[in-house]
């Protein structure tokens, strides 16, 4: 497997791993009435490759599941980065 590949596989896994943990914190948080994290910063992170992390999260934390965007859209962008992924894989 190619150097590149290997790189945004880490980088796809980290991104994914830190979206975890910010839904766990915002979750956390919203329970004990604390400074929460944004929505936008949560898009940047699912953007960025974490949406498989957030859309695992939201499900075992019963997070934002009420958030339309976030019901439909992370599952969305999860779907697209999968199957980016597998087109890339298949490149090379």
């Amino acid at each position: 497997m190619p150097i590149l590949i290997q790189i945004l596989l880490i980088l796809f896994l980290g991104m994914n791993v830190l979206m975890y943990i910010l839904m766990w914190i915002d979750k956390r948080r919203a329970e004990t009435d604390k400074w929460r994290i944004s929505e936008k910063t949560l898009w940047v992170v699912a953007f960025l490759g974490g949406s498989i992390g957030g859309w695992l999260a939201m499900r075992l934390f019963r997070h934002k599941t009420k958030h339309t965007s976030f019901a439909i859209g992370l599952p969305g962008v999860s779907i697209i980065y999968l199957s980016l992924l597998l087109y890339v894989e298949r490149m090379f």
